[in-house]
């Protein structure tokens, strides 16, 4: 049953680069789809096409697998497409100014509402004070005055021709009018009347008396005169503000006559402007109504009337405020920002037709949207220019993208937006009034509909615990968009990769790999997916390689990226995050950490783990031991780490399988007597995986055989209960970690690790390892059973049990059930003993 050592070419797979035809990356063209991403492209098709309510789309897979630039790329060409959605705006309620009003508009006209509205504004404030002191103007405005004053008057006249009669003068005061009584033209004085006979007197008090009446009676027909001389000027200020509203109006109220909405509120905004023409005419021109001085104005506005609006502007309340612009010009500035900032400065980016818009920081009021308060006068005041938008509103009849995790950390939002895609509109809503923490007075802005396409992207392990926890997200969410992590590593594929490689250098603006370069990272690649058959998809990494390789020739003076530069680059990076591996290394060199890499050694073998922390990764050998001893009816098999809680569950499960696979190999017709304990020497931290498991079952077995072991052999690899070894992850940093032990302490010739055989299809190791293995100085043995690891370490047959049921003599398996039985007899008498002991004592 010997094991032949995995020849050298199979230890790191080369790239062929007579598979390519150009020099560098700069010859070929971009890849502008998913390489091996057929799937995610087919969901992102469909999720894009359906229009029916809940199918919006969930990106799943890894970090760094270019999820967002993918999407986004991908959305980018299906917006092209598709036409630009509607403009929306907030205007006054002329009505209940508590309650905006939201108008939709097509692609690229609210900035012409706006800046028509503006213009109309500003042509009244031009207009009116000129109309008002017109010519004509002022002489109808004159003739009524002239009428009014004409009958005040001759009232008046008429009231002192019979008070002259009488001889009674009728005399203007600072207080009003008066009565005296008049001799020889001149009015008398109290001391003078005083002296009149008293028949005189009683005359001219009952005169004065009557014609008191007819004077108050004139006064009392004075409030009707100023009724009918007001409403003779509104009239004349309504008839010329209709026909000056009328016509700067005009034009804009034909450019949306066919919006029926626009048209209903262009409608309230002339009665508004005619009732308030008085704010343009200044203080030459009276509004209809009693019009109020600007104190009085000011005073109204800061206690909350007239609309709320600030008092500063009154005419605020005819602006336009443009919450949603699909304008061609919005659109290019979109476009511009994405290709200038990295994908989480993108928000606003806008592409083709349709909106896409990435929400780096989705809180609810970035998702609805807010109403915002200004202080005034002591007090915080809004109105519908303060209303901000939220992405929901950017994206609308587009696509928003969200990453999933951020969304949940940011409190109510994850609600606010379900409740937005059941609704299918934009509620904008805060916080604050959500929890009824804060009393301000706001607005209730009209909602917006929502037609949309949420695309949160996460990673599985989210994915599905919404999937599990939230009964919503599978009515909300229904399309699943999921990256593979790796593909397959063919001639097609690899030529695939180069060109998205020579994609990443011209995006990146990066010297242009050579074909050494471009074959020296798909290898790189490869050795990421820990798989020579597979090139990994998570793209960050390569991008990071890619940008310091660049960095590199660039200092040398280079044109193109090398191997050499590619190498040097991935050196850098092992090297600036290597302290903790070379401190590892180095406790083990000065046999603090104890490892032994020559000699034989009974119920000892190495066992390698891999140390993971951030980005940083290496293989590390541990000492794993076992001791044995007669147990009590039962094969039992202690695991330290777990006694100790310092063992996952997927170790322990590995340890109990020990039990199974010896329980089922030996002594099948006695209960075995057995009490083992297996331990991780020297191991202050938790252990999990059962990638040691083979191990393990080594290290007891060769303390029932008594069987040494050879140490300068490393074993990894899990085994099952019927002793089939199995594949585990990392083999190549586990090979690596223990081949750096034994070239430290010196190479042998007689060292080299054990690895499942289903792993050797996943050896891209360093170059020093291969070169190590083609001089015979180190030796990867590829194991598919137990017996065949028991062979390579004990250097004997573990043997095969005969036809007579028994295993040859003297080999390792023997030798193990021999122990076993001699265990089970001892047991037996032990047990005898005990029970004669137990009798005698009765």
């Amino acid at each position: 049953m010997a094991v032949d050592p995995v020849p050298a070419e199979l230890l790191y797979r080369s790239c062929d680069l007579a598979q390519f035809d150009f020099a560098t990356t700069a010859e070929l063209e971009d890849h502008s789809g998913l390489v091996g991403q057929e799937r995610v492209l087919e969901a992102l098709r469909f999720g894009a096409s359906i229009r029916r309510q809940g199918y919006n789309l969930f990106v799943l897979g890894p970090d760094g697998a270019g999820k967002h630039e993918a999407v986004l790329r991908f959305l980018s060409g299906v917006a092209l497409r598709q036409r630009a959605p509607a403009d929306w705006v907030y205007v006054n309620n002329f009505e209940t100014p508590h309650k905006p009003v939201a108008l939709e508009l097509g692609a690229g006209t609210g900035r012409t509402l706006k800046e028509s509205m503006a213009r109309l504004v500003d042509d009244l404030k031009a207009t009116m004070p000129a109309i008002v002191e017109s010519e004509e103007y002022q002489n109808r405005r004159q003739s009524i005055d002239e009428e009014y004053q004409e009958k005040q008057e001759q009232a008046f006249e008429e009231l002192r021709i019979h008070a002259e009669a009488e001889n009674i003068a009728l005399l203007r005061t600072p207080a009003g009018f008066a009565l005296a009584p008049v001799h020889d033209g001149n009015v008398l004085k109290p001391e003078e009347f005083n002296k009149l006979p008293e028949e005189e007197r009683k005359r001219i008090e009952d005169v004065i008396q009557g014609l008191q009446k007819e004077l108050a009676e004139t006064i009392e027909h004075i409030p009707g005169w100023q009724k009918e001389h007001r409403l003779r000027i509104q009239s004349l200020n309504r008839e010329v503000a209709e026909r000056e509203v009328e016509r700067v109006m005009h034009e804009l109220r034909a450019f949306f006559d066919s919006v029926a909405p626009v048209r209903s509120w262009l409608d309230a905004v002339k009665a508004d402007l005619i009732e308030n023409i008085g704010l343009f005419a200044g203080a030459g021109a009276e509004a209809p109504g009693q019009a109020p001085q600007p104190m009085q104005v000011m005073q109204a506005l800061a206690q909350g009337q007239g609309g709320g609006f600030p008092a500063a502007n009154p005419f605020r309340r005819y602006e336009v405020n443009i919450v949603v612009e699909n304008s061609e010009s919005a659109r290019q500035r979109g476009s511009a920002t994405l290709k200038a900032q990295d994908l989480a400065d993108a928000g606003g980016y806008i592409g083709g037709g349709a909106p896409i818009h990435y929400e780096d920081h989705p809180t609810m009021a970035n998702l609805l949207g807010r109403v915002e308060h200004m202080p005034q006068m002591g007090a915080l005041v809004t109105d519908f220019m303060l209303i901000k938008p939220g992405s929901l509103h950017r994206a609308n009849g587009g696509y928003l993208l969200i990453d999933a995790l951020k969304l949940l950390r940011e409190p109510l939002a994850w609600e606010a937006l379900k409740r937005a895609i059941r609704r299918r509109k934009v509620v904008i809503e805060s916080a604050g009034e959500y929890l009824s923490l804060i009393s301000t007075v706001t607005l209730e802005p009209d909602p917006i509909p929502l037609d949309i396409k949420i695309v949160l992207l996460g990673d599985r392990y989210l994915y599905y615990m919404l999937s599990n926890l939230d009964p919503d997200f599978g009515e909300l969410f229904k399309v699943a968009a999921d990256f593979e992590d790796e593909i397959d590593r063919e001639p097609e594929n690899e030529l695939l990769y180069a060109r998205l490689l020579a994609g990443f250098c011209r995006e990146e603006n990066l010297l242009p790999l050579d074909r050494a370069g471009v074959g020296r990272v798909i290898e790189r690649s490869a050795r990421m997916a820990e798989d020579a058959e597979k090139l990994t998809t998570i793209l960050r990494p390569i991008v990071d390689l890619l940008r310091e390789a660049d960095h590199i020739a660039r200092s040398e003076g280079a044109i193109a990226v090398t191997a050499d530069h590619i190498d040097s680059a991935v050196d850098a990076q092992i090297g600036r995050a290597d302290r903790l591996r070379e401190r590892s290394l180095e406790m083990i060199t000065r046999d603090i950490v104890m490892i032994d890499t020559e000699g034989e050694r009974v119920g000892q073998v190495n066992g390698l783990s891999v140390l993971s922390m951030g980005s940083v990764s290496f293989g590390r050998p541990s000492r794993i031991t076992a001791r044995v001893r007669m147990g009590l009816g039962s094969a039992r098999v202690m695991d330290i780490e777990r006694e100790v809680a310092l063992g996952g569950p997927i170790h322990t499960k590995g340890v109990l399988i020990l039990s199974g696979y010896l329980s089922g190999q030996f002594l099948p017709e006695i209960p075995l007597s057995m009490s083992a304990s297996v331990v991780f020497e020297q191991s202050y931290g938790g252990v999990d995986g059962d990638s040691a498991s083979s191990a393990e079952l080594y290290a007891l077995i060769s303390a029932l055989a008594e069987a040494p072991i050879a140490q300068g052999l490393a074993v990894t690899g899990s085994v099952n209960q019927l002793g089939e070894v199995q594949a585990i992850g990392g083999v190549n940093d586990k090979i690596e970690g223990f081949f750096d032990i034994c070239m430290r302490r010196g190479l042998t010739g007689e060292q080299g690790v054990l690895i499942p055989a289903a792993n050797v299809k996943h050896l891209m190791l360093r170059q020093d390892v291969v070169d190590a293995v083609e001089r015979g100085m180190f030796a990867i043995y590829p194991v598919e059973h137990v017996e065949e690891g028991v062979e390579l370490l004990m250097g004997a047959p573990a043997g095969v049990r005969g036809s007579d049921g028994r295993f040859p003599p003297g080999s390792i398996y023997a030798r193990t059930e021999d122990r076993l039985a001699a265990f089970a007899d001892n047991q037996r008498r032990f047990a005898q003993r005990s029970d004669d002991n137990g009798k005698r004592g009765a």
